[in-house]
């Protein structure tokens, strides 16, 4: 199991939200690059890197964050947070991003991410399949939709996805557990899925947790920046 540590980016500075409320904002870091160069220095490998700011606005904002840390850390970047056209794909791409994480437009123009599947690649790809009560959000979760999660994964996954990451809204941010129930019914319906779990990660018992019903990975936010997990932990599971 993968463990990936997040950072969310809004105006450069490295953030966290509350159950995905832009009101609920604590700033953790000015400097998204130092964070990044922590993870990396105790031993993980791979990043997790959201554009807060781009998934409210539809479009690509904080490209300078991309740019610096992946020119000073060898972490494996997957970033979100807007993209909606071939050229900011292939312009993170470019900048070193080895997966891209596409929500809204998997939604509103499905046909484009079977088009960047075959342009990329299915490893390249990853479906973000946010969801709130087992229906599908989108726009930063600022929008409702009435596409039930099952269906949707069953939909993509017949179109080439292979790599979804998926995030309980109700418990990101919360620090009380991930939805474990949920994450065994997508691995029911979908076993040969490689399914990244985000939200409510807590402590390390639920890594443990999550690593026995078989996520291919797991998003940590939260909880390493309040100090529920020690980075030297999460080190030691990645080796």
């Amino acid at each position: 199991m993968r463990i990936i540590p997040a950072i969310d980016i809004i105006d450069g500075k490295c953030v966290r939200l509350t159950q995905g409320d832009y009101t609920q904002k604590k700033i953790y870091n000015e400097n998204p690059v130092d964070v990044a160069k922590e993870f990396e220095d105790a031993g993980l490998r791979y990043l997790h890197l959201i554009d807060l700011d781009g998934a409210k606005a539809g479009s690509v904002i904080n490209w300078k964050v991309v740019e610096a840390i992946s020119s000073n850390t060898g972490m494996i970047i997957d970033f979100g947070g807007g993209i909606k056209n071939d050229s900011e794909v292939e312009r993170l791409f470019n900048l070193g991003v080895e997966q891209v994480n596409i929500g809204s437009v998997a939604v509103r123009n499905p046909e484009k991410i079977v088009e960047w599947i075959k342009k990329f690649g299915a490893e390249k790809i990853v479906l973000s399949a946010d969801t709130k009560n087992e229906n599908i959000a989108i726009s930063g979760w600022q929008e409702d939709s009435a596409i039930l999660i099952t269906d949707f994964l069953k939909d993509f996954i017949q179109r080439g996805i292979e790599y979804v990451t998926c995030t309980d809204i109700e418990t990101d941010g919360m620090l009380t557990g991930p939805n474990i129930e949920l994450y065994k019914k997508i691995l029911l319906s979908f076993p040969q899925l490689n399914l990244i779990a985000s939200g409510g990660v807590s402590c390390i018992e639920d890594l443990h947790e999550l690593r026995q019903i078989g996520v291919d990975g797991v998003i940590v936010g939260k909880a390493i920046y309040e100090g529920r997990i020690k980075l030297e932990q999460l080190g030691m599971m990645s080796q």
